[in-house]
């Protein structure tokens, strides 16, 4: 039976069949379920038909804040396993951290305090796994799952460029190369799943998360996405998990990235036109064409329905519309939070019935408002069928990662592939790739033998971003700068952002003015012997994240830079030094007086552990930058929303202010030149079922090799709804050496052409639309194609 027709099945699943392949089974001794030769769909029905109702609840839940149940010390003890869970335990949340073990409450995030070393974790999950297999009445392994956003959030692990730098890579190969090496330092480990990517649209730079998405387009979101999942999970709909790979989850379904006043887990305040138009289209992307195995709710409410109660979101679509046919994971708490936050129910029992019927099949973290499900079965509120579907799809999940073949991890496996020397190099690959230029007057690359001032609160630290774990090793710009230009280097502090490091703590206090003025001065004085400066500025882990609690804030309303940040730079102006600043952020760097009076910027967002070799390599010209902007960058605060596919009534302008960007989306710089041409088509006509070829001419006309990113965009110039300004459609990132040049050849159809008309129904309209070529959404040239 294929995928797409298991569930038609599954809906009869407490009624064992024995008969055909399964009596078969039967009668050469092994349960049916244990036969791997049978079809899965005759496993999970064998199996679902054997088990209490507990066992199938436990199967919808997990275990993290209380692992402590299951641990002696931190080692996993069968015995208080038994003891505490006597129907098994269907998943096991993060089992590289220490949660529930002696003293890790109080570690500082972030640190070796918090994580248990890959031999430790390996030996934690196959102790748990030999508990389950052996010891629990059915012997159903475990599901682990882990955090993986741009790396394995795990010690040792190898942490590459935040998602949002990897997005402005605009290199899709990229992603699925690095996600990859991801997986198999994973899977290394016995764990088969992860909670990535994350393909929300980032439509508020006041949002801490906005660090962890792929930016505020579509299209690109879902390119980045699609080739996420494939180097997770691998390319296709393979049946069973490939060795070296796990299933990757799609998240957060819908509206995340505009929450309300930029608040995370905000009401989304989006029609069902607006959601079509550009919030679905990346999971729509990755459900059609890859085969996402997993997919997550978001926090936030949709026109007064969240997420996670939202049955026309999951049912209707996902599974209706789309044919997704494999598990809907909670985000951590979100069930619970129906009840606590959105007052959807009375209580946990409540907030438990509405996920379900809304075809939520597992909780995460810990399970707690689900647990309520087996008395709330005998007592009629819920129907047992439910808990039957969703029970299926987890055991479809396991059978499909191989579980109850081999659910054990390799500790000699994990330490030859945790962060080993090809990890390392795709680690600085990725990072290279990911240096965008975002100004420069020539004072960039660096000219050798020039005297260099480092300053700046980011200039001694490699910032990691979000969801990251000690790597064990990390590269930060200054030590960069010395393997290039030895010890001759001025370097000074400059000014402290925050007052701790720790990316976990509750309130976030700014630096203490008083010692930032002293330390100013000294920076001040430092550099007045150096011939250029370079400045490191921009976000710590604390001023930009997730605000996942009311006791632990991570957006803003401001987007300027924080604390005497900019006092350092216009101390630093008064020398009349050219200054080169590089910003190592994770929201956009929306600092008009920098980018007004610095003489070269680049955007570096969160690099990962190689950053600073690849930052310093930026500065001197070993590397000629080439990535773009994911996203748009503000002047300010007062401009958001803004985004560069808006509709033709938007950004009419304001009093006393410029309506432009500072810096549009799809901008960046090179250290040579590049002349794009006017697109040409290949047929100035198609019928609404036509496609057409669009040929694009790359020249690079400067003096060094160097990346370009070619982007289409359309706009219909008449439609029945009104359209966006310019929609990206297609983009090719490409290297060309000095005086070479190359045609670029894109296919556009009904699928890019496609818009929801005034009935909400997709279709293909008659009318012309141009068609724009160019290296960022505000440099473009055009061309007309007619749908008739």
């Amino acid at each position: 039976m294929s995928r797409r027709g298991a569930f038609a099945l599954l809906a009869t699943c407490s009624a064992v069949a024995m008969a055909g392949p399964v009596a078969h089974a039967a009668t050469m001794g092994l349960p049916p379920y244990r036969n791997p030769r049978l079809p899965i769909d005759d496993r999970v029905r064998d199996l679902l038909g054997r088990m209490t109702l507990e066992e199938k609840i436990a199967q919808m839940t997990a275990i993290w804040g209380n692992k402590s149940k299951v641990m002696d010390g931190l080692v996993f003890d069968p015995a208080k396993a038994s003891a505490a869970f006597p129907a098994g335990i269907g998943q096991i949340t993060r089992p590289s951290d220490k949660r529930g073990g002696p003293g890790v409450a109080a570690a500082a995030g972030g640190t070796e305090a918090q994580w248990r070393t890959p031999a430790d974790a390996v030996a934690f999950i196959n102790a748990a796994q030999r508990w389950a297999v052996e010891k629990t009445r059915l012997g159903i392994p475990i599901l682990f799952h882990e955090e993986a956003l741009h790396g394995y959030m795990s010690s040792g692990a190898t942490s590459f460029p935040q998602a949002i730098a990897l997005a402005g890579s605009f290199d899709p190969d990229l992603m699925r190369r690095v996600q990859s090496v991801i997986a198999r330092e994973v899977r290394a480990r016995g764990v088969p799943y992860v909670l990535s990517p994350v393909v929300d649209i980032a439509r508020d730079p006041r949002w801490g998360r906005i660090e962890e998405t792929f930016g505020e387009d579509p299209h690109l979101a879902g390119e980045m996405g699609v080739a996420a999942i494939e180097g997770l999970q691998g390319p296709g709909r393979s049946e069973m998990l490939p060795a070296g790979k796990v299933f990757a989850t799609l998240k957060h379904m819908t509206g995340h990235g505009q929450p309300q006043a930029g608040n995370n887990i905000a009401p989304a305040p989006l029609g069902e036109r607006e959601l079509r138009e550009y919030f679905l289209p990346p999971f729509r992307e990755a459900v059609e064409r890859t085969g996402i195995a997993a997919v997550m709710p978001s926090y936030n409410e949709v026109d007064g329905v969240p997420s996670h109660a939202n049955r026309w979101l999951l049912r209707d679509v996902l599974r209706g519309e789309w044919h997704f046919d494999g598990i809907i994971a909670s985000d951590y708490g979100a069930v619970v939070e129906l009840a606590s936050l959105h007052h959807l129910a009375a209580d946990k029992a409540g907030a438990a019935r509405l996920a379900l019927a809304a075809g939520v099949d597992c909780e995460l973290p810990d399970g707690t408002a689900y647990a309520t499900l087996a008395d709330q079965v005998r007592a009629g509120t819920v129907d047992p069928a439910l808990v039957d579907e969703a029970a299926a799809r987890m055991l479809r999940f396991k059978f499909r990662a191989g579980l109850f073949e081999n659910p054990y991890g390799s500790p000699a496996l994990a330490a030859r592939l945790t962060n080993n020397a090809d990890a390392r190099a795709l680690a600085l690959e990725a990072a290279r790739r990911s240096v965008c230029l975002l100004k420069n007057d020539g004072a960039l690359p660096l000219k050798p033998g020039g005297k260099v001032a480092l300053i700046g609160p980011n200039a001694a630290i490699a910032r990691l971003g979000g969801y990251s774990a000690d790597p064990g090793r990390r590269v930060s710009l200054l030590e960069g700068i010395r393997a290039i230009a030895g010890g001759d280097v001025i370097h000074a502090q400059g000014v402290f952002i925050t007052q701790s490091e720790n990316p976990d703590i509750g309130e976030v206090k700014l630096a203490d003015p008083a010692r930032n003025r002293a330390l100013m001065a000294e920076a001040v004085e430092a550099a007045r012997a150096a011939d250029v400066i370079v400045l490191a500025i921009g976000d710590t882990e604390q001023t930009s994240r997730e605000a996942y609690a009311p006791t632990h804030l991570g957006d803003r309303t401001s987007l300027d830079l924080v604390g005497e940040q900019n006092d350092l730079f216009l101390a630093l102006a008064e020398l009349g030094k050219p200054i080169v600043v590089c910003a190592i952020n994770g929201r956009p760097p929306s600092w008009p007086i920098v980018a007004a009076r610095a003489n070269a910027i680049l955007e570096c967002w969160y690099l990962g552990q190689e950053g600073g070799t690849a930052m310093a390599e930026a500065l001197y010209g070993r590397i000629n930058p080439g990535a773009k902007l994911p996203v748009t960058v503000v002047r300010n605060v007062g401009q958001v929303p803004f985004f560069y596919d808006q509709k033709p009534t938007a950004r009419r302008g304001y009093l006393f202010d410029d309506a432009s960007p500072l810096f549009p989306f799809g901008h960046g710089l090179s250290y040579t030149e590049f002349e794009i041409g006017a697109p040409r088509l290949s047929s100035a006509t198609i019928d609404p079922a036509g496609e057409v070829e669009i040929s694009v001419d790359v020249a690079n006309v400067g003096a060094r090799t160097g990346d370009e990113v070619v982007q289409l965009y359309v706009r219909h110039e008449t439609a029945s709804t009104t359209q966006p300004a310019l929609a990206l459609k297609a983009f090719r990132r490409i290297t060309l050496e000095p005086g070479t040049r190359q045609t670029i050849r894109f296919r556009l159809g009904p699928k890019q052409f496609r818009i929801w008309n005034a009935s909400m129904a997709e279709v293909v309209e008659a009318g012309d639309v141009t068609i724009f070529a160019g290296n960022s959404s505000a440099s473009l040239k055009s061309a007309t194609l007619r749908i008739a």
